[in-house]
């Protein structure tokens, strides 16, 4: 939680819960609850401000579980533009959207066209969905030691910290390689329930590390195999994802390993880049 963020709202406070809708779509129309200038609540902010924006609901994802938030943009009938740059949750179920007025002047009451930034959004959606499909080859490579220790969902790339006691061969790396890239080309479907914790364990799901979890999961089947609880975005179906390349493999601690990976646009990025 950063430095003012507190000053939006405690818990249970006010302004209550941001509905999220972005499992469903990647645009919607909203009330501004709050505005926050300099970590202040304000009635208006006008072209220039760096502003932190509270809606009744939201298709903005907000930081967690590994996964960055969303960017993209607020618009008002009145012609008010608000670039939202990142989206975080600074409590449970409060979504704050961090960004600058670029046009006009919004204001608490106003109804926005709240739009994310769906390029950006793909690309962290095939981010995440390969991180579980890499979590799944991992245990299958080297063993069901390997449990998850951290991860990082962005636009650009993945990364997965594991437990694992040695660094992997490249033969190990190239398995697990194969082993995602066979499963994003048999392009399943993405299966997405919402189970009584008791019956998602029942079912194999995997916890994520650091997760807080509630009465209820959300349980995420990526390709045939991988199921883990999960409150993040997905891609619909495997081969979404076009194609998984680890770029490195290396220790950050005793007994830990992390992977950085690229997916997507970004494989073929990294492509180009060698082939340069």
């Amino acid at each position: 939680v950063g430095a003012h963020e507190h000053h939006v709202v405690e818990p249970g406070g006010e302004l209550g819960a941001t509905q999220f809708l972005g499992y469903d779509g990647t645009r919607a129309d909203a009330a501004v609850r709050a505005l926050l200038v300099d970590g202040e609540r304000v009635e208006r902010a006008s072209i220039g401000a760096q502003v932190e924006v509270v809606l009744d609901r939201t298709p903005f994802y907000g930081e967690s579980g590994g996964q960055i938030g969303d960017a993209g943009v607020l618009t008002t009938a009145g012609g008010a533009r608000v670039r939202i740059d990142r989206t975080d949750k600074p409590v449970p179920d409060l979504f704050v959207h961090h960004g600058e007025v670029v046009a006009g002047a919004i204001a608490v009451g106003d109804t926005v066209d709240a739009q994310v930034d769906d390029a950006r959004r793909d690309r962290v959606r095939a981010n995440h969905s390969a991180t579980h499909l890499l979590n799944h080859a991992l245990k299958a490579v080297l063993g069901d030691h390997v449990a998850q220790k951290g991860s990082l969902v962005a636009p650009d790339r993945l990364r997965f910290d594991f437990a694992h006691f040695a660094p992997m061969t490249d033969a190990q790396v190239r398995d697990v390689e194969d082993r995602v890239n066979a499963e994003i080309r048999r392009n399943h479907d993405s299966q997405i329930e919402v189970l009584p914790i008791a019956a998602a364990k029942e079912r194999g799901a995997v916890a994520m590390f650091g997760e807080k979890y509630g009465e209820t999961v959300r349980v995420v089947r990526i390709g045939h195999d991988s199921l883990e609880f999960c409150g993040g975005t997905h891609v619909r179906r495997a081969g979404d994802i076009g194609l998984m390349k680890i770029v490195s493999e290396a220790g950050v601690a005793q007994g830990v390993r992390r992977i950085e990976a690229v997916t997507g646009a970004g494989a073929l990025e990294y492509l180009r880049k060698l082939e340069d």
